[in-house]
This record gives structure tokens, sequence and C-alpha cells, in this order.
């Protein structure tokens, strides 16, 4: 497993969104781009992460930026998920994993002794052309969405 670098190009995989109509990165040129990668809606973790961006979301538009949530979850789980938490974002669905494949986020884990094949909890800011400009790999679900803001705002 091999995370995309800052300067790549993201991969431009159009995946279906809560609506079940196809997104894909390409669709918000001219803005940055928050893909984050996370592993199952409506999981404590997963509920967290998503929260934070909510409430950060005038910020986010603010700068110009705006928020893909990606999972493997199918696409009837997520206008749950959605109502649920009142996200104001939109939520790809990635069954198939070929969007968390081409990031580099898919592989193996490790869990309670168990290992399978999951998503790796990383999200990625794309710049206005379409690279990547900065990977986020060290945080902790409740204080995500400060450090997305923190290196926005640097």
């Amino acid at each position: 497993m091999q995370f995309l670098n800052e300067g790549e190009l993201a991969p431009d995989l159009a995946r279906p969104n809560q609506d079940n109509q196809n997104v894909s990165i390409a669709d918000f040129k001219g803005k940055k781009v928050l893909v984050y990668f996370y592993p199952k809606a409506m999981t404590p973790g997963c509920t967290v992460q998503a929260q934070g961006l909510r409430d950060i979301q005038a910020e986010l538009e603010a700068l110009n930026v705006v928020v893909l949530g990606v999972s493997p979850d199918a696409v009837k789980r997520l206008p749950k998920f959605i109502e649920k938490e009142s996200l104001n974002f939109t939520l790809l669905s990635d069954e198939d994993h070929a969007l968390a494949d081409g990031f580099g986020v898919w592989g193996l884990k490790k869990f309670m002794g168990k290992e399978y094949d999951g998503i790796h909890r990383t999200t990625f800011l794309i710049d206005e052309s379409g690279k990547v400009e900065h990977v986020f790999t060290k945080f902790k679900t409740k204080d995500h969405h400060q450090v997305v803001l923190d290196y926005l705002n640097q």
C-alpha cells in the first residue's frame, strides 16, 4: 500500500453519492477538494470525524474547499448517515474500493488480532488543478477537522 504523494495527480474516478449520482473530483475544478476516507458510516469514530467537518463547513467554504467523504458503504447507507448527523457535505460510495486503491488507502489492517483488508483513515487535500497538495495521516478522529483547518489557515 502506497499513499499518493504531494504533487501527484489525484485519481478522477466517478463514484455514486448519497443520491446515487456520479461525482468526481473534476466536478470541482477551481476549488480545493478535501477527500477524506473513512471505514464505515455510523460507527463512533467515523461519526465524530464527520461531525467535526460538518461543524466547520462555513470556514471550509470561505477557504474555497469542498468536502468529499469516501467509504466502502453502499449508496443506500449514505443518506441515513447524512440525515442522522445533519451532514452538509457529499458522501461517496466506493464499494469496490477502486477510489481507495487509486489513492493508496486500501490495504491490510489489524484489529483485535485479526487481519483484514480495509480503508486506512487518511485525508487528501487536492488543489485547484487536481494535484495532491497535502496528505493528512496523523490525527485523531475528534481533532481531524482542527488539523485540516490549521493547515489551511497557515
